[in-house]
């Protein structure tokens, strides 16, 4: 039975990257990272990335800006087939202790329908936290909640394929070993 992070088969889904845009590569995603850096303002006290896609882009800003105190929230919204659920699902997320009271950058890659990273907002808030939002891709007409976020680096309501989904289907396909 497959533990939680096995590389697990997946379907091959040939619409990736099929007739949408050119894919972004990882030299894209750096140098949006790095305009994005160039946006925030005031010091954060902690960095909070939103798991699976806010992960690499935190990752490079956190070296970018000298993060070191980073934690993360699994949620959840859609799953592996691409249904989206209810509402975003928390796998995981920091104590109260751990954010309140302290300004909390929120990192995700794209704003699109909104309500995940309102949700963690909403949670950091409830902490004690003081959020502010940053993504790379922002998507006003997609999004269906009230607030947009604080810092972006594109508006786009296209579709956009980052190189790590590229790297998903290069794995449901691959050769066995």
């Amino acid at each position: 039975m497959p533990r939680p992070g096995d590389l697990r088969p997946r379907r091959y889904d040939p619409a990736i990257g099929a007739d949408g845009p050119a894919p972004l590569t990882f030299d894209d995603i750096a140098r949006l990272v790095v305009e994005l850096a160039g946006r925030l303002e005031g010091e954060h006290e902690l960095m909070l990335v939103i798991t699976r896609g806010g992960l690499i882009p935190g990752g490079i800003l956190a070296y970018l800006a000298g993060y070191k105190n980073i934690v993360v929230a699994a949620v959840e919204f859609y799953d592996d087939e691409g249904r989206r659920g209810p509402e975003p699902a928390f796998h995981q997320f920091p104590s109260a202790e751990l954010l309140q009271g302290r300004s909390v950058l929120i990192v995700d890659e794209v704003w699109d329908s909104g309500r995940t990273i309102e949700a963690v907002t909403r949670r950091v808030r409830e902490a004690g936290g003081r959020p502010t939002t940053a993504v790379l891709h922002y998507k006003p007409g997609r999004s269906e909640v009230d607030a947009r976020p604080d810092h972006y680096v594109v508006e786009t309501d296209d579709w956009v394929t980052y190189p790590w989904t590229k790297v998903l289907a290069y794995l449901a396909v691959r050769p066995a070993p």
